[in-house]
């Protein structure tokens, strides 16, 4: 984990918590904890917590904004100050104005927790790789689900993602690593 490092919280919206209490087959049900613990103590250490929503732009879709399933759990909520940018794709960079703010601000480095590994976690991981932003997942704190269409169990998809990733986007930590490393880093 970088010097200076945001923590950026991606999805976490109650949608996710409906599918954690409906059972789906997920890897890392307690991540909103963990989300929680580390909102809490980049917040106390004086660094940025930074927000990305998905909104669909499809009448009925669990995220379209209208929807009951679409406003942030109670681990990403945002504080007074914090910003959240919205995204209709799944990368956070992509139409949000995340990146020019991270730069406008000198951040450098993000810390990422949030929702969906294999989809808008990756995505937006290895965009902000692309665009020269230093990594770090929490991988305890990032939710994985199934992908029962296709015959693929939640922890599959989570162990290939988490493996792409490390190989060439981002360093791997946990969040008890991560909050042991903040002090120093703030």
């Amino acid at each position: 984990m970088a010097e200076g490092a945001a923590l950026l919280i991606i999805d976490m919206q109650r949608e996710m918590e409906r599918r954690i209490a409906a059972g789906r087959d997920c890897v890392n049900p307690e991540a909103p904890d963990r989300i929680l613990r580390l909102a809490a103590a980049f917040r106390h250490a004086g660094r940025p917590v930074v927000h990305v929503r998905h909104a669909s732009d499809q009448a009925g879709a669990a995220l379209h904004p209208e929807s009951p399933f679409y406003p942030p759990m109670a681990c990403a909520e945002a504080e007074a100050g914090e910003a959240v940018f919205v995204k209709a794709g799944s990368s956070g960079f992509v139409g949000t104005g995340l990146e020019a703010h991270l730069r406008a601000r000198g951040i450098g480095a993000l810390v990422v927790v949030g929702a969906v590994a294999g989809f808008c976690v990756n995505t937006t991981v290895r965009g902000g790789a692309d665009l020269g932003f230093a990594m770090t997942v929490v991988r305890d704190a990032v939710i994985g689900f199934d992908l029962p269409e296709a015959g693929l169990s939640a922890r599959v998809i989570f162990d290939v993602t988490m493996a792409h990733l490390a190989a060439d986007f981002a360093d791997l930590a946990d969040a008890a690593e991560v909050m042991a490393r903040l002090p120093v880093l703030a």
